[in-house]
């Protein structure tokens, strides 16, 4: 009996230092929240060698859909690859987000840099329209960072747009490895995915639901 007691007051004490701890934290929080008053449309990357870069920002297109934020996504790169976020937005959320396909496949497929080139700014150009347009709330690039890796597109070019001609309330993902530093300087929000372990190192192909 003597044991169980001193276990509960320990117990008793460790709980009471908790909460104290919590209060302190919650204080510092709740100062710190308040002083975080301003509100605008973020620039936002999301490079690496790391998985998640564009389940990240499709993550966050479900998320301004659930808020009834009218949505975009221009898709770079992957061109004729099927993913299962392209069929589940133009299957089900056509009119909560505009899904842009721009390119053939990936670089290594079409092996044309004349056509890669065309692609990559042709869908920049439609990037540019759905930015420029107010009522859509939340623009993904999708693996815009390889054509910028690879020069088809100008990164200052696009810096200078973000910059000065999208609406303020607008928010703009940019996914892929490599992001230039351009770039990186002139966004609101970077965030690098690292790679640690990976299932492709061991022979195991792109799984459906997985990578696509």
């Amino acid at each position: 009996m003597s044991e169980n007691r001193d276990r509960s007051e320990a117990e008793a004490q460790r709980n009471k230092i908790h909460n104290k701890k919590m209060q302190k934290i919650k204080f510092a929080r709740d100062k710190l929240m308040a002083t975080k008053t301003e509100e605008k449309g973020l620039i936002m990357v999301h490079t690496g060698s790391g998985k998640g870069k564009s389940s990240s920002g499709f993550g966050m297109i479900m998320r301004c859909i659930a808020h009834g934020m009218p949505c975009a996504v221009v898709q770079f790169i992957k061109g004729t690859w099927r993913t299962g976020e392209r069929d589940f937005l133009e299957k089900r959320f056509q009119k909560e987000c505009q899904f842009v396909v721009s390119g053939e496949g990936f670089t290594w497929e079409t092996q044309d840099r004349e056509r890669d080139i065309a692609a990559a700014q042709e869908g920049w150009k439609k990037a540019k329209e759905l930015i420029r347009n107010s009522e859509i709330k939340f623009i993904l690039l999708d693996e815009i960072n390889i054509a910028l890796r690879y020069d088809y597109l100008n990164v200052n070019e696009i810096v200078e747009f973000l910059l000065h001609e999208k609406p303020l309330m607008t928010h703009v993902v940019l996914t892929g490895r490599n992001a230039k530093d351009e770039l990186i300087e002139a966004a609101d929000l970077v965030t690098e995915m690292s790679l640690i372990k990976h299932p492709f190192r061991e022979g195991i192909k792109a799984q459906k639901g997985i990578e696509f």
